[in-house]
């Protein structure tokens, strides 16, 4: 008799997005940071994803500040209850700075930000008792709901991502200071699924479709729009055999369709 599917576990991801300040030609000004994932990693090693990870248990905690849409708003556009919604937040902007440095916070940051960042990192400290150190106040109004992500019923490692958007702030730099990652940078959308393309760089279905969403637009100001007009639902990509092949297909959408050779090595989705 086949077994159960896992409970995916809640996780959040965030596309940085800036625009370039030289574009090359042929290229829009929209960027997006990402990162070349370490090969030891037990989910998605070795593939190019946006900065994220799944939702700890002291991202439910009550925060001593928070500004910007409230946890009921978010739970409304992201179809799950308050409690959840922010903790997808609260993982968000938790992720985003132990990864790559950059903080959703304000007012300014203290001169030993990176101290917290180290803590945060060893679970020496949470994320409200850093807010409540520091006087910082989390910033949920810079992010922007854009796409929910679920990993299908037969991988053994599942998830239920919220994919956000977000601006780096001004004075901030995201870089690559993670033993998560390899190598971390900033990409031209249509670059990155260019290296995908000629089998570069490897990509998870939601990494493509994502990718191929924000390349249709020019720079970070109308992604963020775009962001404010989605109707977020849960997506959860198919893996079914075409031929000698087995393929990747989104539900409604016939033209997409990966060998999963392609996105994922060893036939992990």
């Amino acid at each position: 008799m086949p077994s159960e599917p896992v409970v995916p576990r809640p996780a959040a991801t965030v596309l940085l997005v800036r625009d370039a300040p030289a574009a090359p030609p042929g290229r829009t000004p929209l960027q997006v940071f990402l990162q070349r994932r370490v090969p030891e990693m037990a989910f998605a090693s070795s593939m190019t994803v946006f900065p994220g990870g799944g939702v700890a248990a002291a991202d439910r905690a009550a925060l001593p500040s928070w500004a910007g849409p409230d946890p009921s708003w978010w739970a409304e556009r992201l179809g799950c209850d308050a409690d959840l919604a922010g903790a997808f937040v609260q993982a968000a902007v938790r992720e985003t700075f132990e990864e790559c440095g950059v903080l959703l916070a304000a007012p300014e940051l203290p001169a030993d930000v990176e101290r917290y960042r180290a803590d945060l990192v060893a679970r020496q400290r949470t994320l409200a008792e850093m807010l409540t150190e520091t006087g910082l106040v989390l910033r949920a109004d810079l992010l922007r709901p854009w796409a929910r992500w679920v990993t299908p019923p037969a991988v053994p490692r599942r998830y239920d991502t919220v994919f956000f958007v977000a601006l780096v702030p001004e004075g901030q730099e995201a870089d690559a200071h993670t033993t998560e990652a390899v190598e971390a940078t900033w990409w031209h959308p249509s670059e990155a699924l260019e290296h995908w393309q000629r089998g570069e760089i490897e990509l998870m279905a939601p990494t493509v479709r994502t990718l191929q969403e924000i390349a249709e637009h020019p720079d970070s100001a109308s992604v963020l729009a775009a962001a404010d007009d989605r109707v977020v639902q849960p997506v959860t990509p198919v893996v079914r055999r075409d031929g000698e092949k087995v393929v990747v297909v989104l539900p409604g959408d016939p033209d997409f369709a990966i060998d999963i050779e392609r996105i994922a090595p060893g036939g992990s989705a």
